[in-house]
């Protein structure tokens, strides 16, 4: 495949760009203040669940003027057809003990539920001060357990994104947008 059919399959995948990369810096900024106030200088850990919300988490934590730190995990749920098992693998643990510390969990999607809210669980028993889950995108009509995320900076329609973290097979990640992903062999032809 020459350069340019690879980039002509790349490009057909990007079905629309559903939100700006504009519209993405104002919501973060919006949500920077909230973190500020909700915290009032405390100083808080910010944690990436990998590796959708690391370009996400990079944004936001120059938005938020409390003092930080940074915290990164990885984290797979396994289920078997529709049914969670009811486990979360840790593949990437915190690196700290988190205990006192108020914790602000930064996610890129929440789609079920399943994964955050077994996340969130896992860290409330480490003794935390605090938990917050803030999220760039939520899809709540995916949910299939009773988890909602703190500060949503947008609710989406069921379909598939990228852009901005999110992948599909590990690439378009550095879209600076959110796009709509085409599952149409000749989207744009």
């Amino acid at each position: 495949m020459s350069r340019a059919e690879a980039m002509k399959a790349y490009t057909n995948k990007i079905k629309r760009e559903v939100i700006s990369q504009r519209q993405i810096a104002q919501e973060i900024a919006k949500a920077g203040k909230e973190i500020d106030k909700l915290y009032d200088g405390r100083p808080l850990l910010l944690v990436s669940i990998l590796k959708g919300s690391f370009v996400f988490l990079a944004d936001l934590c120059r938005a938020i003027s409390v003092p930080c730190e940074i915290g990164f995990m990885c984290a797979k749920s396994y289920y078997e057809g529709t049914v969670s098992s009811g486990v979360v693998q840790i593949t990437m643990d915190l690196d700290r003990d988190i205990t006192d510390y108020h914790v602000v969990i930064v996610e890129d999607i929440v789609d079920s539920g399943r994964t955050l809210h077994d996340v969130v669980k896992l860290l409330q028993a480490r003794g935390p001060a605090s938990i917050h889950v803030v999220t760039l995108l939520d899809k709540p009509s995916r949910r299939v357990v009773d988890f909602q995320p703190d500060i949503a900076l947008f609710t989406i329609p069921d379909y598939f994104v990228i852009g901005y973290g999110l992948d599909c097979a590990e690439i378009y990640r550095n879209l600076p947008y959110i796009a709509e992903y085409s599952e149409d062999e000749e989207q744009n032809s």
